[in-house]
């Protein structure tokens, strides 16, 4: 069997792996895990003797030691030091403060008391769970949260919401720099990982902020619009760091998935080959549409926003309120001269992209998602590129598959964003329990598992949408149409394990409390048999 050689270093360390020439790229990937000696959920980076990033592939150049790759490991595994320091802060929670503060009050309640009340001893022993829990990941569920499994209600808990969502000046100062540094990096991208970005199973983890920046701006270049559109690279570059300071720091709604949002969108437009069928002002609007679809979120849907009457449904009128918010983040970004990557196009041309772009973010408010997806069958069957009506709802078509593609990912990239995700459902209808304000159903965490927030989901909202969309582009079937069916193989058995295991669990709580009751029951009946014995003389 034929198998590659590659040259690399980590750490300085020579090293070399061998497999074979149709080895599967996740064997491939696990063989450089090893020799880095990086954890499960490390991230690795591969670069050539040019530096330029490649992707760790079996489809790797073979090399010799005199032009070695270099493996480094660039995110440190979140088991390798104590989960709790990091996830106490993100609660809001100072353990050790805790911890000294309680000392202080049993000492002082023993010196007026005498002796130490039982409360106390109830009180240490909820920090030492709330301690223990935070520190072993053995009591993470499938959601990725603390989730007692048992019965009973649970209290809301913190989260996020208690947090400053902006970034910090320093942060994005640092990102900056690092981005300008970077920024002629996207003339030397390799052709290899600009022919991955082309594809939905392009791996978002392995990118830093900076990073996304480049491969943004390679996006831009590769579809002619720097060219046609006469965009300066420095305005562009404006433009991308503005769009990455207004996300803001929440586990899903984020820089890192509008990103992923952008990529989806940039591959189906590779896939379909719709740059022969479209005018590239429109190809223009989707994927900057795509870039500022959810700029300024807050990780709160429009239903807490209309509930709880906040600033924004106020100023929108209930409609739409988070998806008229970010388009208008979008034109703030770009009534900034140095910022504006639409300055140099004619009144005309910058009058369709504004009405293009609003119409694409404001169709990504899922209350309107029947509506769009009825027109779209509707002209269906006589669909004609030359209709502007026919070209506007395919738009709206593409940016909502783009923005609800997760599945359509591999599972390895698409779980972890899954595990995001739920933070924020749970994380608002905690919110919405602590205000009195109407529960979200798909967001409690009482109610809803991993795998049932996504069977539902798959087969009523990804499926019916992603087949219409193949229906006029055939060639989707397997690159976004075949995974998500795997995707929903996968949560359905995830569901049916749980099912088995909370079946298990009664059963064995039931068998717990018969023998409990039987064993009362014999004790009774021993201590009746012993009362009627006659007295001993």
């Amino acid at each position: 069997m034929a198998t590659k050689i590659i040259f690399f270093t980590v750490n300085g360390r020579p090293e070399q792996a061998e497999f074979p020439v149709d080895c599967p790229a996740q064997d491939v990937k696990d063989l450089f895990r090893c020799a880095a000696e990086a954890g499960p959920h490390d991230i690795l980076k591969l670069y050539n003797p040019k530096g330029n990033i490649i992707n760790i592939s079996p489809r790797l150049e073979p090399n010799g030691p005199n032009s070695c790759y270099k493996l480094e490991v660039v995110a440190a595994d979140s088991n390798s030091e104590p989960l709790g320091v990091d996830l106490a802060g993100a609660l809001g929670f100072d353990l050790s403060a805790m911890e000294k503060r309680l000392q202080g009050l049993e000492k002082k309640i023993l010196t007026e008391a005498g002796e130490t009340p039982a409360v106390v001893y109830e009180m240490k022993k909820q920090v030492d769970s709330f301690r223990e829990k935070l520190e072993s990941v053995e009591h993470l569920s499938w959601l990725g949260l603390f989730k007692d499994l048992s019965e009973g209600t649970h209290k809301p808990s913190p989260f996020y919401h208690k947090r400053t969502l902006r970034k910090t000046r320093e942060e994005c100062e640092h990102v900056r720099e690092k981005f300008l540094q970077m920024r002629h990096v996207s003339l030397e991208v390799s052709e290899e990982v600009r022919q991955y970005l082309k594809t939905p199973t392009f791996d978002n983890w392995q990118w830093e902020d900076a990073e996304i920046m480049v491969l943004l701006q390679v996006m831009y270049t590769d579809l002619d619009f720097i060219a046609i559109y006469n965009i300066e690279p420095e305005v562009l570059q404006q433009f991308l760091f503005e769009v990455y300071r207004r996300y803001n720091n929440i586990p899903f709604h984020n820089f890192k998935h509008c990103f992923c949002v952008t990529q989806m969108m940039y591959g189906l437009i590779w896939l379909t080959d719709i740059r022969s069928k479209m005018d590239s002002i429109d190809l223009l609007i989707m994927l900057t549409s795509a870039v500022c679809h959810d700029l300024d979120h807050t990780g709160y849907n429009n239903a807490y926003q209309i509930n709880a009457r906040t600033e924004l449904a106020l100023r929108y009128n209930d409609i739409s309120p988070l998806e008229n918010h970010h388009c208008a983040v979008a034109f703030e970004i770009m009534e900034k001269t140095e910022s504006n990557i639409f300055r140099n196009v004619s009144m005309d041309q910058f009058k369709r992209i504004r009405e293009g772009i609003i119409k694409c973010i404001l169709a990504t408010d899922m209350t309107r998602h029947n509506e769009i997806l009825n027109k779209f069958k509707c002209i269906l069957p006589t669909f004609d590129f030359t209709n502007k009506d026919h070209r506007d709802v395919l738009m709206m078509i593409l940016i909502k598959v783009s923005d609800i593609s997760n599945e359509a990912r591999p599972m390895e990239v698409a779980e972890p964003w899954l595990d995001c995700l739920l933070q924020e459902f749970y994380n608002q209808s905690d919110v919405e329990k602590l205000e009195g304000l109407p529960v979200t159903p798909f967001m409690d965490r009482d109610k809803i598992t991993k795998p049932s927030s996504q069977t539902g989901f798959i087969r009523f909202v990804l499926l019916p949408l992603f087949i219409e969309l193949a229906n006029l582009f055939p060639c989707l079937e397997q690159h976004i149409i075949d995974p998500v069916r795997k995707a929903l193989d996968y949560y359905t058995e995830m569901e049916k394990a749980l099912e088995r295991e909370k079946l298990n669990r009664a059963q064995s709580e039931n068998a717990a409390k018969n023998k409990e009751t039987q064993s009362s029951a014999d004790s009774q009946t021993d201590a009746g048999n012993e009362a009627l014995k006659p007295d001993d003389q």
